[in-house]
């Protein structure tokens, strides 16, 4: 009698020790979901330094801002600090080159750490190669942002953050 609850045992512990394998696979920080024309990607929590222009690995050049590769797409939020307010810069690229997209509509639906939401329009900015919006002060805290850019028949979702 003792062979069949044996069996079972070892079987649970074969179907737990796959399972613990599976879920041990290293997670990335952003990730993507592609669903009829609409493509959504979270961006990396942390920015980097906004006086620094870094290299990314396929040699293009990062504008120091929070970045998300989404198919053939590059985003770059950059929000830098103005007196009371924060000043969104948004970078929206395509291809190996990184080269600007101008004609697309951008917009950032923001939401406050006090749980607020608004959603505030893009404008392009020709001489900079991307789009800009100024978000008034507020709650002091984390904003989650998601910005979304339709380019033709595409839409393409990212999802930042930063401090205020």
């Amino acid at each position: 009698m003792k062979s069949p609850k044996l069996g079972f045992v070892a079987l649970a512990s074969a179907g737990l020790f796959f399972l613990g394998a599976c879920s041990n696979q290293a997670s990335e920080p952003s990730s993507s979901n592609t669903n009829g024309g609409t493509t959504e990607t979270a961006g990396n929590t942390e920015t980097a330094s906004n006086t620094e222009t870094a290299a990314n690995s396929d040699g293009s050049k990062s504008k120091g801002g929070q970045v998300v590769e989404s198919g053939k797409y590059h985003l770059e939020m950059v929000p830098e600090k103005e007196g009371n307010a924060t000043h969104l810069d948004f970078y929206l690229q395509t291809g190996d080159k990184h080269e600007a997209v101008p004609n697309a509509k951008v917009t950032a639906d923001i939401q406050s750490p006090d749980g607020k939401q608004k959603s505030v329009p893009l404008t392009y900015d020709a001489s900079g190669k991307h789009y800009t919006a100024k978000l008034d002060s507020g709650a002091a805290g984390r904003y989650q942002v998601k910005i979304t850019a339709a380019v033709g028949s595409e839409t393409v979702n990212g999802r930042f953050n930063f401090k205020q």
